[in-house]
């Protein structure tokens, strides 16, 4: 079994790329359960998605993460990766983008949101364990690609997850899934953005 949970806000895709990760667990044969837990707003509140994936040919009951179980953990924004942190598994991994995306409430906040200050308190957290952290530098990742790219960062932080090699996918099966999933005239874009990423964090 293995259990990856997706974070980030609306609008930045979560939701497409757990699904474009299902289908490619599918192509495989394995049974798979998604879920979506999505906040009040529908860009900028949390979204949150559950793939649980047979990939030993087991069936999947339930279609939710529990704590502490999720063998990867992929977040789109580095608050929504603190907050899905107490999900990853013991020897689990973490892939995060650097870059904040400042919610509403930080204007009202007495203490600013940065970045940096959650990257460091992650690696912080996961230092000499046995869990994989990754933090991804999007902005040089998107610059570097081409702005456009932007709006592939949920693929290229999908390919930079699948390329730490801990979940039994291969590049490949996910631009296959990605054809599949995605509307035809973004295709080319996201293998491009995925290529990239993979160039770069493979």
């Amino acid at each position: 079994m293995i259990n990856v949970l997706l974070a980030g806000v609306g609008g930045q895709g979560t939701v497409l790329a757990a699904k474009v990760l299902a289908q490619a667990a599918q192509s495989k044969g394995w049974q798979v359960r998604t879920a979506e837990t999505i906040g009040m707003a529908q860009r900028g509140g949390n979204v949150t998605s559950h793939v649980r994936m047979g990939s030993s040919g087991e069936e999947v009951f339930s279609s939710l993460i529990t704590p502490g179980t999720a063998d990867l953990v992929i977040a789109l924004e580095p608050g929504e990766a603190a907050r899905a942190l107490p999900y990853l598994a013991p020897g689990g991994v973490l892939v995060t983008a650097t870059t904040a995306i400042q919610p509403v409430t930080a204007a009202l906040a007495s203490v600013p949101y940065r970045a940096g200050d959650v990257v460091a308190a992650l690696a912080n957290a996961l230092q000499g364990g046995s869990s994989l952290f990754v933090p991804v530098d999007d902005e040089a990742l998107v610059r570097e690609a081409g702005a456009s790219s932007r709006k592939s960062l949920n693929m290229m932080l999908l390919a930079v997850a699948v390329a730490q090699g801990r979940v039994p996918l291969t590049i490949g099966e996910v631009k296959a899934a990605v054809e599949a999933c995605v509307k035809p005239q973004f295709v080319a874009m996201n293998l491009a953005a995925i290529d990239h990423a993979v160039a770069a964090y493979g």
